[in-house]
């Protein structure tokens, strides 16, 4: 019986070493992002950061919408943010750079912006990592996109749990009811301060 149980145990441990971490997994960049898969219209569906005030901030967004475009076939990209707060829309448009599953926002010596695109199952998600540095903050970021305004169960559990492997806050969900603002909406139009926080300029 000893023998049986010594056995059986060894076995248990044996798979526990095989097995590779969930986080290893859920952490890993893409191999390769396709350009015209990256293209269009894309829907904030949750994310979470590591520096509180932001944090705070992207709770205050009603909805974001995020645009890359590319008619040039190289490396650079258009991307537009459009934040909703109540009726007010506001239009923040940078040049990205992208190389593979990496990419680094050009917003000159502002601050620091890099990051890579995570695996993720769902099939029309983007999972983006951010790095963010500068004089005021230094954040480890991460979003869930998707071309749906809401996606499975499933696949939330599996965003969260990368938030988890990350070591981040429990993720801020949006509202899916809210209505996404135009993409030609004004760009940065006055509104109170404290609304109109931007995730990117708080690094400044």
């Amino acid at each position: 019986m000893f023998y049986i149980f010594t056995v059986v145990l060894l076995f248990l441990i044996s798979m526990g070493h095989s097995a590779p971490p969930v986080c290893e997994r859920l952490v890993q960049p893409l191999k390769q992002l396709e350009p015209h898969h990256l293209q269009g219209r894309w829907a904030l569906v949750a994310g979470s950061l590591n520096h509180s005030s932001s944090m705070e901030a992207l709770r205050l967004r009603d909805s974001i919408t995020m645009y890359f475009s590319n008619s040039s076939e190289t490396s650079i990209f258009s991307y537009t943010q459009i934040n909703r707060f109540g009726d007010h829309c506001q239009s923040l448009p940078y040049n990205i750079s992208v190389e593979g599953s990496t990419f680094t926002f050009n917003v000159g010596d502002r601050f620091n912006l890099t990051g890579s695109f995570l695996y993720t199952s769902c099939p029309d998600c983007l999972v983006m990592q951010w790095t963010v540095k500068s004089r005021r903050r230094a954040s480890e970021d991460l979003y869930l996109l998707s071309r749906r305004r809401q996606v499975e169960q499933q696949e939330m559990k599996e965003f969260e749990a990368q938030v988890a492997c990350y070591d981040l806050p429990a993720a801020a969900v949006m509202d899916a009811s809210k209505e996404l603002c135009p993409e030609q909406a004004e760009t940065q139009p006055a509104i109170p301060e404290k609304t109109g926080a931007q995730i990117k300029e708080e690094a400044e």
